[in-house]
């Protein structure tokens, strides 16, 4: 076996690295996917005797405040992994998201699955800034667009895992009844577990990935890049405090979540005005929130502007604008998979007449292989064409495979299949290439806050588009005609306006750097 170079860590330290954040990204996307598959039963559950329509409601609350939660994660955890070493913080992340998903299983009304889900996802949001770092920081430049594909399949392995367990309990489901019985349970426990397909064990099932943590504290090394850091003093620049103006920043984030999912959910129906309302109230939240979550980092640059050579000084300050850039980039592809993706399961269920066939289990089986597939290609075409020709080919083959299945599906059945499987793949796509390129934007001292921020606050731009959802459905709710093909109302003609999104990333992109063929920053 061929010697590492010099300074290059050892090839164990490498492997065991890369083992660790795998399963975690895998577990991510398995926690990312869970409530997607049951987020319908579980709906029923808790809001029996309510309307279909409060019940979409409160789903799409619940997915804006998991993506909240991750998105302020993102920056929680970026700043523990910046201050503490990215090893300890992926440890505490991991067993935070493994721990309350499980607890959402014991939820008796929905705010509690919507609370419960908040904090899971705060570790679930920093598991992925803190893996991507230290992953990039072990590995070799050569082998980042690589690695990069395999962040982003791992993470889609866990979408597919959940699916197939899904498809397996359904399966089993009397058979676990007869199981717990065997156990001594009460039948009326017993009833409660596995009512509505059994959503309260899926749930609860999430706790398997508190396993991983023995693994990290115990064999992955901490990042030598960052232990140099530390070395110089740079770490110690980062103080407690300044996390309080994160704290404060969600109640941007609430007020819109409170806005489109309250008293003025019904806007876009009832007039103008509201409407209007609304996207201002929204305006102001995104301000607070980008003040707040951005506020430890601009106390850090200043501080460190002060001890550092001019040069050193004027390389930080682009540190913000970078951070800005790649939540505008993330947060397109991130609205994308929310807005559209994550809803597939949902509507093949809407769709499918026939109770004995698990439609939503399938189109998410699906859409997660493709998504397998799409994710490790983008990775790979960043380096074959460049990070901004590639970002801006994902957005248009995006846009089209989600035209394609509006206009080309009529109903459940392997077409819809089919076009699943094409949707996942585009549209997930970019999970393999905001690894790769990301973490290039931002030098050691700040990359797990810096991309933190940048991936994750785009998760807020995206429980805005999840939000819009239903009043889109609301606006389009009635049929038409498209170039003389009969378009469904409701979620495809949704579809079609969220997918214009896709749009801003083909401008945007070309704002960015180029950084293929260039180290990664120190």
């Amino acid at each position: 076996m061929p010697h590492p170079a010099p300074g290059e860590p050892s090839n164990r330290t490498k492997y065991l690295t890369l083992a660790a954040a795998l399963l975690g990204w895998a577990f991510d996307g398995a926690e990312m996917g869970v409530f997607s598959l049951v987020g319908g039963p579980a709906m029923r559950d808790l809001l029996q005797g309510e309307s279909p329509e409060a019940q979409g409601i409160w789903f799409g609350v619940v997915m804006a405040g998991f993506l909240v939660g991750a998105a302020t994660g993102g920056v929680l955890f970026g700043w523990l992994g910046d201050r503490i070493g990215r090893v300890r913080a992926m440890t505490l992340s991991v067993f935070t998201y493994a721990f309350f998903t499980g607890v959402c299983g014991f939820s008796q009304e929905p705010w509690h699955l919507a609370v419960l889900r908040f904090v899971a996802a705060l570790g679930m949001g920093g598991e992925w800034s803190l893996g991507v770092a230290l992953v990039m920081e072990v590995w070799p430049n050569r082998s980042r667009a690589f690695m990069a594909g395999l962040i982003g399949a791992a993470a889609n392995v866990g979408f597919l895992a959940v699916a197939v367990v899904g498809l397996g309990l359904l399966a089993l489901l009397s058979r676990v009844e007869n199981a717990l019985a065997a156990l001594g349970f009460a039948q009326m426990s017993i009833d409660w577990l596995v009512a509505n397909q059994g959503w309260r064990i899926m749930m609860m099932l999430g706790t398997a990935p508190a396993l991983l943590t023995f693994l990290i504290r115990l064999f992955v090394p901490e990042s030598e890049k960052w232990q140099q850091e530390h070395a110089t003093g740079s770490t110690k620049a980062w103080e407690t405090r300044d996390l309080s103006a994160v704290l404060v920043a969600l109640a941007g984030p609430a007020l819109m979540i409170y806005v489109w999912s309250g008293p003025l959910s019904d806007a876009v129906s009832v007039g103008g005005s509201r409407l209007l309302a609304a996207l201002g109230i929204t305006v102001v939240g995104l301000a607070i929130a980008m003040v707040g979550y951005t506020f430890p980092v601009r106390r850090y640059l200043r501080r460190q502007a002060a001890m550092s050579t001019a040069t050193d000084a004027e390389v930080l300050k682009k540190t913000l604008g970078r951070m800005m850039l790649g939540a505008c980039l993330s947060g397109v592809a991130l609205i994308g998979t929310w807005g559209l993706t994550q809803w597939i399961p949902r509507w093949a269920d809407q769709m499918n007449t026939i109770d004995s066939i698990p439609a939503k289990e399938y189109a998410g089986i699906v859409t997660a292989v493709g998504a397998i597939l799409g994710t490790i290609l983008a990775a790979m075409s960043g380096d074959w064409f460049g990070r901004r020709r590639a970002y801006c080919v994902l957005c248009l083959t995006s846009m089209a495979s989600v035209w394609s299945m509006v206009f080309c599906t009529n109903g459940y059945g392997p077409t819809f299949l089919a076009f699943a499987f094409l949707v996942g793949a585009t549209t997930a796509s970019f999970y393999g290439w905001l690894p790769l390129y990301l973490p290039e934007l931002f030098p050691t001292r700040v990359r797990a806050t810096g991309q933190g921020f940048g991936f994750n606050f785009g998760r807020i731009l995206a429980a805005v588009g999840v939000l819009q959802m239903g009043p889109l459905e609301a606006l389009f709710k009635d049929k038409t005609t498209i170039a003389g093909i009969a378009i469904d109302g409701g979620f495809p003609r949704a579809c079609i306006a969220m997918s214009f999104v896709y749009v801003i990333g083909m401008a945007l992109i070309w704002l960015a750097p180029e950084t293929r063929g260039k180290p990664l920053p120190d």
